[in-house]
């Protein structure tokens, strides 16, 4: 990491003095375990990693699965439902790891049951199904659901059940239920024995708020109500978020029904959970449907069914994933071993949420304004009423919420891993963002739905930013995601130079020449002059330099303004008073999806964009593509396309070249399927000699495909007014349009503002000719303002006309720092940047005839 003299707000908080200035007692770490030997030897795998998503999964560790994997290797396990050895020694560690469980949520087989499950989804649908209701009739309004609304959806979604049963189902805010004024009191009757079923989480998945435990007994009891009703109050538990960094006593809190997911607490298995019964209240459990292992008699020709009478026997309907069962044993001996256990966790972790949070809330900009908006019920001031969660809103210094899809894709690139959005919990989502149920209609028809990329709507959020820390979390994890927020948001200024956040050692790409004249060096390739062998019917490039017709149908800027030139623009030579000439200095292609740049003079362009542009792609075992994000040596892989032997010839340092046909053998080619963009694309592997290639070049196996041929996939167009609703773009295995264009003005503006001096000497963190190759462009231009091509509606090069993927940006006036290593795919449909500097578009046609 970089440092230097920051300004007021952007130095990081220092650890040891937080630590001495607190109140209480913090721990870091597990005491005598070194953490950094922990992660090294346990998550090597993280290595250049941040993750900061463990409330939506934590990680496994290495130990875990080498145990479970030898535990396999050396014993049989048999379906628990038969009778022979093996099945004997499967039922027997089952039973073995219920215990463990109960042990340790301390509580015992006596007073607790445990009902393994897909997951807590499940374990709360059983819930709602097998709860006795009681439907509203003369002698009885029925019984009650009601839920706090800091509740994950699988909570909410459990008065589906309740309302085909008519029974009411009552929301319940959680200011209600924490101002005691406004508790309500149950209707002495001690006879009525309706059942009720109240339902809250320990820890909010979203905030991280930790709800008080003992509303357990007060609701049981009577002494607290959530309303006013004769009966008997049951209470669930969602402990899901809880448990997952925390211990809970059940010998204390008695919740009648307990649901929980082991990933959460382990990382692996996924796909299973337990529903957690308390034995007093399992007799009054029904069961409609009956699975294989349920009954203990039943007729195949008779309604005739006797369950069988434990509550476990009667509710685990088919075989257990008993193997995934087994693995918790091994969850639970690592845990112990690397930790000491749940109370370490609880406490390590609230220390690094607890920092971060300080930290977090004291960013300023130079006027004053704070950089994020913090979304909480605490003060982060104990572990006993605050998760290891933070959530927030990143703002610009005029208080305006930056989407968070942003937030996303830029941490993404720092290799910070979180989570955005709503966390399957809108009711938090609306009460801490101030979003009315008017408002989330409202969003969903302009099209946002739970999960998309859509952040602002009007202005507005839609959802927010999370972190949240797991056992596995160091201070260097929490102070890397704050030198994050630092370096993208706090841009130097007044010659003073920031922290700078340096993301995860990777190889950075070759850079491109910057080209100071309009007509580039030829450089060294290996192709003839396209014309020669160019496609029937294709149109082929002509030498650079090239004039470009920019039409913009938005109003034209004012004179005065336009007459103002910056340096940038003077830097590219922009005439003073008005634009100069619009001139295509570069060209490039990609034919490998993330791999090094073509550069040409001239080439031809087929029914995708440029010919043979972005047609391959390397994939890992698995069949999925990899990008710079997971693998950044693919940047070292530069293709060569000699189209007049047909083949295309690559290399890398270390490794001799290989050649590729460009077309495939349609006899023994090896047909795919692979993903684009939540595309699914027709492919072919190309081999295994260039398989072996790729494999030795970056340690793993790895595989060429090519887009088929006879396989089509149409571009995602938003229609402008002047286009056809028919008109659709063909693409290769780009991201979303045919052609990528930069501006060479916009980056140097971004240039200027990414590149700061200091009273001594000239620092230059971006320099200009790596920062145009980031951009992965395959049209440079020269000769415009600054981000002038954001109001461009259409363009015109030589006899093609191109159409703009999306002709307008969002309205946000800030800068993201781009980390220099890092494939970035900035386009207007992707990234929702004023200032993007790079204009994603498709062609709509030529001049005469037709592309397509």
């Amino acid at each position: 990491m970089a440092g230097g003299a920051a300004q007021p707000g952007a130095e990081l908080l220092n650890f040891a003095q937080f630590r001495d200035s607190s109140a209480q007692r913090l721990a870091y770490g597990y005491g005598a375990r070194s953490l950094r030997e922990l992660r090294a030897r346990e998550f090597g795998r993280l290595a250049g990693t941040v993750y900061l998503d463990h409330a939506g999964a934590t990680l496994f560790s290495q130990s875990q699965l080498t145990s479970f994997t030898k535990d396999l290797v050396e014993n049989v396990y048999g379906n628990p439902h038969s009778q022979n050895v093996s099945s004997k020694l499967t039922h027997d560690t089952v039973e073995q790891v219920r215990y463990r469980i109960l042990a340790h949520f301390h509580t015992s087989p006596d007073d607790y049951s445990v009902i393994f499950t897909a997951g807590c989804t499940a374990a709360l649908k059983l819930v709602a199904e097998a709860f006795p209701w009681v439907s509203p009739g003369p002698e009885s309004s029925g019984s009650r659901f009601c839920y706090l609304t800091d509740s994950h959806t699988s909570v909410v979604g459990m008065r589906k059940v309740t309302m085909a049963m008519n029974v009411t189902s009552i929301p319940v805010r959680p200011e209600d239920l924490w101002s005691a004024e406004k508790l309500a009191t149950a209707t002495s009757n001690p006879n009525c024995r309706l059942p009720h079923l109240f339902c809250y989480p320990a820890q909010s998945n979203f905030s991280g708020t930790r709800y008080p435990l003992s509303w357990i007994g007060e609701v049981k009891s009577g002494r607290m109500c959530p309303v006013s009703v004769p009966g008997k109050w049951f209470v669930l538990l969602d402990a899901a978020s809880h448990v997952s960094t925390s211990p809970l006593d059940l010998s204390v809190h008695q919740a009648d029904f307990v649901p929980l997911s082991f990933y959460k607490i382990f990382g692996f298995p996924t796909g299973l959970g337990a529903l957690l019964v308390n034995n007093r209240t399992a007799p009054l459990l029904r069961k409609t449907y009956f699975g294989g292992g349920t009954a203990a008699a039943y007729l195949a020709g008779e309604d005739f069914y006797v369950p069988r009478q434990s509550v476990v026997e009667r509710f685990e309907d088919g075989t257990i994933s008993f193997l995934d069962v087994i693995a918790l044993k091994h969850g639970f001996d690592a845990l112990e071993r690397l930790t000491g256990g749940m109370e370490n966790i609880k406490q390590h972790t609230f220390t690094l949420a607890q920092y971060t949070y300080t930290a977090l809330a004291a960013l300023r900009y130079p006027n004053g304004a704070p950089v994020v908006q913090i979304y909480s019920d605490s003060e982060f001031s104990s572990p006993e009423v605050q998760g290891p969660i933070i959530n927030f809103n990143v703002l610009d210094d005029s208080g305006n919420i930056i989407g968070y899809s942003e937030v996303d894709k830029m941490a993404s690139l720092y290799n910070i891993h979180l989570r955005t959005g709503c966390f399957c919990n809108t009711g938090a989502c609306q009460r801490h963002l101030g979003i009315s149920n008017e408002m989330v209609k409202k969003h969903h028809q302009a099209g946002h739905i739970c999960g998309d990329n859509v952040d602002l709507v009007d202005g507005q959020p839609t959802g927010s930013v999370r972190i949240s820390f797991g056992y596995m979390s160091t201070l260097e994890d929490a102070q890397a995601f704050l030198r994050f927020i630092i370096a993208t948001r706090l841009r130097p200024s007044d010659g003073q130079h920031l922290l700078q956040a340096t993301p995860g050692e990777a190889a950075v790409p070759r850079a491109e020449s910057e080209v100071q004249s309009a007509v580039p060096a030829t450089m060294d390739r290996c192709s003839p002059s396209p014309q020669e062998d160019a496609p029937t019917g294709s149109q082929v490039w002509n030498d650079l330099p090239t004039a470009v017709d920019a039409v913009a149908l938005h109003p034209p800027l004012p004179e005065a303004t336009r007459t103002q030139q910056t340096p940038s623009e003077q830097a590219a030579g922009v005439p003073e008073g008005g634009l100069g000439p619009h001139v295509v200095t570069n060209l490039y292609l990609y034919p490998i999806k993330s791999c090094a740049a073509f550069e040409v003079t001239k080439w031809p362009l087929g029914k995708q964009g440029l010919l043979y542009d972005r047609s391959w792609m390397v994939v890992n075992h698995n069949g999925i593509c990899l990008s710079q994000k997971q693998e950044p040596r693919l940047c070292l892989i530069q293709p060569f396309i000699d189209l007049q032997q047909r083949i295309m010839v690559i290399k890398a340092k270390g490794m001799e070249p290989i050649e590729v046909p460009l077309e495939e053998n349609s006899e023994r080619a090896q047909i795919c399927q692979s993903k684009v963009c939540a595309d699914r694309v027709n492919t072919y592997d190309c081999g295994e000699k260039i398989s072996s290639w790729l494999s030795k070049f970056f340690g793993r196996p790895c595989h060429l495909i090519k887009q088929s041929s006879n396989f089509q996939r149409n571009a995602r167009k938003k229609h402008s007014k002047d286009q056809s609703p028919g008109t659709t773009a063909a693409l290769s295995l780009v991201n979303e349009a045919q052609y990528l264009l930069i501006n060479r003005s916009s980056v140097l503006e971004l240039h200027q503002r990414l590149n700061t001096s200091d009273e001594n000497r000239k620092v230059e963190l971006f320099p200009m000719k790596d920062l145009i190759s980031r951009f992965r462009a395959n049209i440079i231009t020269n000769g415009t303002r600054a981000f002038e091509e954001e109001k461009w509606d259409e363009i015109s090069i030589g006899s093609l006309r191109f159409q703009p993927a999306s002709s307008s940006l969002s309205a946000d006036k800030q800068i993201w720092m781009i980390p220099q290593h890092h494939e970035v795919p900035l386009s207007g449909s992707l990234w929702s940047l004023e200032h993007g500097a790079c204009l994603c578009f498709g062609a709509l046609s030529q001049m005469p005839g037709d592309l397509h």
